[in-house]
């Protein structure tokens, strides 16, 4: 019996789209204002800023902007999309999905799945993943998936919790030949367990967090992920790559991570590495804060936008860290041309508006009083926002 040996087909992110408040708050009048040393947040979490979402902005804004603009850079039509997963843990509805309210935005044909993703920070992993699964299996029929990851992080003012926030949408569209990252699906590595290292009940609008055990959960899972990868045929991450990426709800916790990469690979000194091989993609992470689902494909965007050195046709790793707990470590490769693509994106970070910290906590406690309102207020910046919370009646959120 003949057998035909075929390459198998090259799948990854071909095009990624961003949105991010136009407001943000500094770290350093935050952490005036709570009479603690700029240092506690700026050194020993390796945040500066964090943006700081209006109450006619959320969950499903964010992902409409983000998904217009990756639609835009992809050259991609609504019709051409036949499968769109957004992954959140701050859905706006118990019942009906974020991607419902998308295929009404942005126009997906009526033959296109869509659901909603939901495993803490993992969920747009989860989505990541099933579209890949999708288009390598022939399913697509040349169609492309658009998976959106879409967070706004809170946890409640003068909190332990509250310089680790913030707000923000990755949307990547994904394919056959992709333009940014071709990801090699022979050897993702997968480490879970039950563990209560995070969570958010459903009567509650605010997370809770075990910030230590959650450190030690993520290590842990790493530690997992990256034992199962070297098994399938993965490689220990090295100096081949252009950069290792990971779950950043802090970039601090980057820093902790590639110290345990770098001891796996035999590596005493991990600090030598860090600045060429992770430090690029902590820069828009450092201004924009905690997103989340979204949190390692804006470490992605960061390193394309921020790198000072060409990537292009060199490999990195992606470790994305869901709690509760999921993780995965793969690899891929930067196309040619991803660099100069997103180059611009650091330019955006720098045009948000900075609040005071008065104005920050007036706009956490207005999102509070969004519940059955038949106009929302307009918020402070409009002027280049594409669609914008109307309104709630009857429990229905209202978009224009």
């Amino acid at each position: 019996m003949l057998r035909r040996i075929m390459n198998p087909i090259r799948v990854g992110i071909d095009a990624l789209g961003l949105a991010f408040p136009r407001a943000y708050v500094a770290l350093e009048d935050v952490a005036r204002a709570r009479g603690v040393p700029e240092t506690k947040y700026t050194e020993g979490l390796g945040t500066v800023a964090m943006s700081v979402p209006e109450p006619d902005e959320d969950t499903v804004t964010l992902a409409v902007e983000a998904a217009a603009d990756a639609l835009e850079r992809a050259d991609v039509e609504p019709s051409e999309i036949g499968l769109c997963i957004v992954g959140t843990e701050t859905a706006v509805d118990h019942s009906k999905p974020v991607a419902s309210f998308l295929q009404g935005l942005l126009g997906l044909p009526s033959t296109c799945r869509i659901f909603e993703a939901k495993h803490a920070c993992y969920g747009g992993t989860a989505g990541l993943m099933t579209a890949l699964d999708w288009i390598a299996s022939g399913r697509a029929r040349g169609r492309k998936a658009l998976v959106v990851c879409s967070d706004i992080a809170r946890y409640g003012l003068n909190t332990p919790g509250e310089p680790t926030q913030g707000a923000g949408s990755v949307a990547l569209v994904v394919s056959e030949n992709p333009r940014v990252l071709s990801i090699d699906t022979a050897t993702i590595g997968t480490s879970s367990q039950h563990v209560f290292d995070f969570w958010r009940p459903l009567e509650s609008k605010d997370a809770f967090v075990d910030g230590h055990y959650s450190v030690t959960c993520y290590l842990e899972a790493l530690r997992g992920a990256h034992a199962e990868h070297v098994r399938l045929g993965g490689r220990t991450p090295g100096d081949d790559l252009a950069a290792t990426l990971y779950h950043v709800p802090y970039p601090k916790m980057a820093k902790k991570a590639h110290a345990l990469v770098r001891e796996l690979a035999g590596d005493g000194a991990p600090d030598q590495s860090f600045a060429r091989l992770v430090a690029p993609s902590l820069v828009l992470p450092s201004r924009i804060g905690n997103i989340y689902t979204g949190s390692l494909y804006l470490a992605l965007a960061s390193l394309l936008a921020c790198s000072e050195r060409p990537i292009h046709g060199q490999d990195v790793t992606l470790f994305s860290y869901g709690s509760g707990c999921c993780a995965e470590l793969f690899r891929g490769t930067i196309t040619p041309g991803a660099q100069a693509a997103y180059s611009s994106l650091r330019a955006r970070v720098d045009a948000r508006r900075r609040l005071t910290v008065p104005e920050y906590e007036a706009l956490f406690r207005a999102r509070d009083e969004v519940r059955e309102l038949d106009a929302l207020p307009l918020g402070m910046i409009q002027d280049l926002r594409s669609v914008r919370l109307k309104g709630v009646q009857g429990g229905r959120r209202i978009y224009a």
